[in-house]
């Protein structure tokens, strides 16, 4: 039995790929299946963990997969995995080398210790040496620089994240 604890997100399935049952998967782990003997991803399907075996993947793109799973052989079974999130065992993760994409925390809420709950955090701008983070607040863009002293704590398992922002930055928004 699969247990909450023992996986960790790792990215999201965003659509189907073709006719064939191929899915387009947004994730920052793109060498993760390369080393594993039999990879498989985790959804959480009806309330249960479910584990998926990966058939064949290819790179689409520096942050995404072409993933074909096992028993999913055509568009219509593919199209009930959309914007599903895929999960992989804790353990199995290769270590964080310190330089992980912001990109990760997308879909995340964000949350300032002092202010409260802030939104959920719709894109990240990596381009320039400011990092800063697209924010959805009920419908309102927030554009919060970021780095990683401003981070209180991270809630993986919740998707959440706790911040400690500068007084005054939301009211440049």
């Amino acid at each position: 039995m699969i247990r909450e604890e023992d996986i960790a997100m790792i990215g999201q399935f965003a659509k189907p790929h073709g006719i064939k049952g191929e899915l387009t998967f947004v994730t920052n782990y793109n060498g993760l299946f390369e080393n594993a003997d039999d990879p498989y991803v985790v959804c959480e399907m009806d309330g249960i963990w479910v584990p998926f075996f990966v058939e064949s993947f290819r790179s689409k793109n520096t942050s995404s997969l072409l993933v074909k799973l096992e028993g999913i052989n055509d568009e219509t079974t593919a199209k009930k995995f959309t914007n599903r999130s895929v999960y992989y065992p804790a353990d199995a993760l290769p270590e964080e080398d310190g330089n992980e994409s912001w990109t990760r925390f997308i879909g995340y809420l964000l949350t300032d210790e002092m202010l409260g709950e802030i939104g959920t955090v719709a894109d990240v701008d990596e381009s320039t040496a400011n990092v800063v983070f697209r924010v959805d607040d009920q419908g309102k863009e927030r554009l919060i620089p970021m780095a990683a002293e401003m981070i209180y704590s991270i809630d993986e398992r919740n998707r959440h994240i706790t911040v400690s922002l500068p007084k005054g930055i939301l009211d440049l928004n």
